[in-house]
């Protein structure tokens, strides 16, 4: 098996802002596993505030090529666990090599992965579209530019939150969704919760530091709106602690370290009475198609990062109006453009 690595460069649709900060361009790294004709290619998204770039993601699996050259990928979860010693300090990157090895045994065996876990298509959430911080009159802008969605997630974080939840209200009948990306206090997470509910807001997404758990129990028992967990969930461990901590949790890929722990994050919470979801990073198409593996398990997904961005690398499941649309192809279901 030989190992490919490319840096993407992906220039955004409109400067992306958080309460962590903005981007412009998405700095990612393309991982190629090419083995007997065939290719799987998986994707690890930079991100700032986890200090992942493809550089050090670059620097994880060259150290690690002869381990990974040598591996077979039937399945993909022996393969990760085998794996975890040698790169589980580096998820992002663990993520990555994941999404490739799953998009080459579902080639390999001329199936969609989803198929081969067992799973169908007859249920699946639809997608948000979201809106990045900005001043109201361009975020009701890039509303109306993604005009019949049937979700939206609002970032928020910002001395006017209500105002701007308000004037999008005015344009719109869709559900929202919101999340402060941990930039809110406890009081004011539900002071907010009660005069979001009536703005036909659906749920609140990390309102509160992801260290604050005291906090989140306080804001657990007392909103009246449901509270997804997102920085307080990373990887597997945390998500029994999130039980009366949260609602529900926002599993990212990326930050787990790829399909397969996901999906067991995603089967224990769903155990333990959680709502289950799933985010992005702002990936292109070849990350959303193994996101989108595992819609079959979820009741929420933000899937729109191929959206986000100006101009795509690849083809595979794509949204149309926040519904999935699954190509007729095996694997994750992804061809490079």
């Amino acid at each position: 098996m030989q190992l490919i690595l490319r840096d993407l460069d992906l220039p955004l649709r409109h400067p992306f802002t958080i309460a962590h900060g903005t981007t412009t361009v998405q700095h990612s790294l393309l991982v190629e596993l090419r083995l007997e004709g065939l290719s799987g290619y998986g994707e690890g998204a930079g991100g700032k505030f986890y200090t992942a770039t493809p550089a050090s993601m670059r620097q994880t699996l060259e150290a690690a090529r002869s381990r990974i050259e040598s591996e077979t990928v039937d399945p993909p979860e022996a393969m990760w666990e085998r794996l975890l010693p040698v790169l589980g300090h580096d998820r992002f990157a663990l993520c990555a090599l994941d999404q490739a090895a799953h998009d080459l045994w579902g080639k390999r065996r001329g199936q969609p992965v989803y198929r081969l876990w067992g799973l169908q298509l007859d249920r699946l959430p639809l997608s948000n579209y979201t809106l990045g911080i900005d001043s109201v009159d361009r975020m009701v802008a890039k509303l109306k530019e993604f005009d019949g969605w049937p979700i939206y997630k609002i970032k928020l974080g910002t001395p006017d939150d209500l105002a701007i939840v308000r004037e999008l209200r005015r344009h719109t009948t869709a559900t929202f969704r919101v999340d402060a990306n941990g930039a809110w206090s406890v009081d004011e997470t539900l002071r907010n919760a009660r005069a979001l509910k009536p703005l036909g807001v659906e749920f609140i997404e990390q309102p509160l530091p992801p260290g604050d758990w005291d906090g989140s129990r306080r804001v657990f028992a007392e909103s009246v709106l449901p509270v997804m967990a997102d920085e307080s969930c990373q990887v597997e461990e945390d998500v029994a602690r999130c039980v009366g901590h949260f609602h529900g949790v926002n599993v990212k890929l990326v930050k787990a370290g790829g399909m397969t722990p996901a999906r067991r994050m995603i089967l224990h919470a769903r155990d333990l009475g959680l709502k289950t979801m799933v985010g992005c990073m702002t990936e292109s198409s070849v990350g959303i198609s193994a996101i989108a593996q595992l819609l079959p398990l979820l009741e929420f997904v933000d899937m729109d990062g191929a959206v986000l961005i100006a101009r795509d690398i690849a083809t595979g499941i794509r949204l149309d109006h926040g519904r999935p649309v699954f190509p007729n192809a095996p694997g994750n279901g992804v061809r490079l453009l």
